[in-house]
């Protein structure tokens, strides 16, 4: 039986982007599932970080390119400002799980906002970017803006927050075990050997 990897993160967050490459490097070959869980770090009506602002400026130059360049990742600090909200991309995601296409959203969402600077916090692009995936483009807007899976994403935030008590992302959590931020390669997969029961 195959145990579960879930990774807590946020689809803004670089750091989180990241843990998808440095996962799929680990994970391969491996009877290891992986669930990603939503976790929103600025949920609204809490405002979202200015791209221009000192904090994220400051970040992206001396942690974010560095590392972005030791992992062979193309990035850039997307000019979209403020930053968007989450809650209608996680939505989507919930939609896209339902439908089987759940790891591939959420590297959607990822390539689109980092890579591409699109809105991942506008109803059109999700959609634009859910009808890539071979997802029904009008059905998953329509879901979007009935809110269809709002109880759901609200569900699984609760989870995040009450239950897992993550309070910042990536997490990645086995069971009982949990690592918090970012590791490096070497130490996740130390993580999952001891976290994953031996056969």
């Amino acid at each position: 039986m195959s145990a579960t990897i879930r990774v807590y993160s946020d689809y803004i967050c670089p750091y989180c982007f990241f843990a998808e490459a440095i996962l799929e490097q680990v994970t391969k070959g491996k009877d290891l599932l992986v669930e990603w869980m939503p976790f929103e770090l600025r949920p609204a009506p809490q405002p979202t970080l200015k791209p221009e602002g000192e904090y994220l400026q400051r970040v992206w130059a001396q942690s974010v390119y560095p590392m972005a360049q030791q992992l062979g990742i193309p990035i850039i600090l997307p000019r979209i400002s403020p930053q968007p909200h989450t809650h209608l991309a996680f939505e989507g995601y919930q939609y896209a799980k339902a439908h089987g296409k759940a790891c591939e959203y959420n590297h959607r969402m990822f390539t689109a906002f980092f890579q591409q600077e699109q809105d991942i916090g506008d109803v059109d692009v999700l959609a634009k970017l859910a009808g890539e995936l071979g997802l029904n483009q009008e059905e998953f807007k329509e879901a979007l803006l009935t809110r269809r899976y709002r109880h759901l994403h609200r569900q699984a935030l609760l989870h995040a927050y009450k239950e897992a008590r993550i309070t910042a992302v990536p997490a990645f959590v086995i069971g009982d075990h949990a690592i918090r931020g970012l590791p490096a390669k070497a130490d996740l997969e130390r993580f999952i050997e001891q976290a994953v029961p031996r056969t």
